[in-house]
């Protein structure tokens, strides 16, 4: 038996105990690790170590690998009919409401997030996703195919076998259920390593896992860095496909490694540098807040935020004005105070990487409007920064910084924003802001990425696929399009008295 750790709860938002298992999930219960290694997991607003969990490394993937393929061939997959799947799925999101709370105090604790954003958006939208593919794990289905009187044809969606999931920490909850909720609808097994700065809502899970009644070995929490436990996640040849969320670096070398081994499937959701384009005719009020949450929201740690903000001449400086009172009016501080927007980055490495960046945008000669600066003496917190007089070339332009940073852009005709929105690697998402729809959907047409909002930024829909164009990444993730990342298609052809 591994151990665990309690932590009290004596906030203005929550008041409450949670008791979180701190071993590794393997086979339906929590075990040490081979190798007894541990990770420290910290408290972003002042740096204090919250508690340490369990360090897997590859014979701990090794272990997992074993039990999720025997419990995949033995008690899981088309064994269990998609509607007995889809139960277990719908006990799992009961469960997590009914923890609702403790859950998003344990990831305002971790990620540094509002207390009030976690349990307003991340845990519902998880709880929703689970329930969606409840919903379609007995509609996974193939079809019937006309060829000739002597033949019957048809396809089966057959579940891959055995699905490794690494995730992120910005979203551990709600990552969680973008890989699991799929997943396991399609009837895979699954070993999952969430992010080795963010474990701890993922451990919670676990218990609620087997209190859901899902069979011993379908579904693996493997905590440990993505050096070692990741890296062996990718490599094993166990393991038949990968589904990662994180960075375009560590997306290459995880198709590096699939490729390498056993060609494994591989979805990748990636970086992004998304363009918000602001035309003269919008409604200024609405688009000032739709872009500010689009590049504050979650303290601008998002693949999506939309840190590219082209604004069209005509209407530059009263929007600037605008948008700079309202960053100003976002209270930076205690993730669990009832009225803070936005609480520390997640780690000092983050802190730093987002510090740098804000370093060159100063030497490369943009002007910080806002911010620039850190908020307080202690944590992780960084103030809201607003860059003006920028150039395409900057890196605070051209690279993902995932940070509470904006660069406000000026232009002049539809053509040169299209230009300078898809001037850049990434290709995730977009947004595009104007009364006159004609012009919103050609621009948003004409823009290279996986989504396009228009008239609103960060705005998902969980049956609406996500995903990304250029290196943005590989595949969809929510909707039915997931789906197709979980299943093999298996044609079959039935000889109905052809003789040779």
């Amino acid at each position: 038996m591994s151990s665990s750790f309690t932590y009290q709860f004596d906030t203005p938002a929550y008041k409450g105990t949670s008791t979180v298992p701190t071993g590794l999930f393997i086979n339906g219960k929590f075990v040490e690790p081979v190798e007894k290694g541990t990770i420290e997991v910290l408290n972003p607003v002042n740096g204090k170590v919250i508690t340490s969990v369990a360090a897997g490394t590859a014979a701990d993937i090794d272990i997992a690998a074993r039990a999720a393929k025997k419990a995949y061939k033995e008690r899981w997959g088309l064994k269990v009919p998609g509607m007995q799947r889809g139960r277990m799925l719908n006990k799992l999101a009961d469960l997590l409401q009914a923890n609702a709370d403790e859950f998003s105090a344990l990831e305002a604790l971790d990620v540094g997030k509002t207390f009030g954003v976690a349990r307003n958006s991340d845990i519902p939208g998880s709880i929703a996703v689970l329930r969606y593919y409840a919903g379609w794990a007995d509609k996974i289905q193939g079809k019937t195919i006309e060829t000739n009187e002597k033949k019957l044809a048809y396809t089966r969606h057959e579940p891959i076998g055995v699905v490794g999931a690494i995730i992120p920490w910005n979203f551990p909850l709600t990552m969680l259920s973008w890989k699991i909720g799929p997943a396991l609808a399609a009837g895979n097994a699954v070993i999952l390593k969430p992010s080795e700065l963010t474990p701890l809502t993922a451990l919670r899970l676990c218990p609620l896992l087997v209190e859901a009644g899902f069979p011993d070995g379908v579904i693996n929490i493997v905590n440990g860095y993505g050096s070692t436990a990741g890296q062996a996640l990718s490599e094993h040849m166990t393991v038949d496909k990968i589904a990662f969320t994180g960075s375009t670096l560590t997306g290459r070398k995880i198709m590096e490694a699939a490729a390498k081994t056993n060609l494994k499937k591989v979805t990748l959701e990636l970086g992004g540098k998304s363009p918000s384009v602001i035309f003269d005719d919008v409604d200024l009020e609405q688009t000032v807040k739709w872009v500010s949450h689009g590049i504050f929201m979650n303290h601008g740690q998002a693949c999506t935020a939309g840190s590219r903000i082209f604004v069209q001449a005509g209407i530059y400086d009263k929007f600037l004005k605008a948008f700079t009172e309202h960053a100003l009016s976002l209270k930076v501080g205690d993730p669990f105070a009832r009225d803070t927007y936005q609480g520390p980055q997640v780690s000092q490495t983050q802190f730093e990487r987002i510090m740098g960046y804000i370093k060159s945008g100063k030497e490369d000669g943009a002007t910080v409007h806002i911010g620039g600066e850190r908020h307080g003496n202690e944590g992780y917190f960084i103030q809201p920064t607003i860059f003006t007089e920028c150039k395409p070339n900057m890196k605070i332009v051209q690279e993902e910084i995932f940070g509470p940073v904006a660069a406000v852009i000026r232009f002049t005709t539809e053509e040169e924003a299209v230009e300078q929105a898809n001037d850049t690697l990434y290709g995730l998402a977009c947004s595009v802001f104007t009364r006159d729809i004609d012009r919103a959907i050609r621009v948003a047409h004409s823009i290279e990425a996986g989504t396009a909002w228009i008239n609103c930024h960060n705005s998902t829909e969980l049956s609406v696929p996500f995903g990304g164009f250029k290196q943005s990444g590989i595949g969809r993730e929510l909707g039915e399009y997931a789906l197709e990342h979980y299943t093999n298609v298996k044609a079959v052809h039935v000889n109905i008295g052809h003789r040779l």
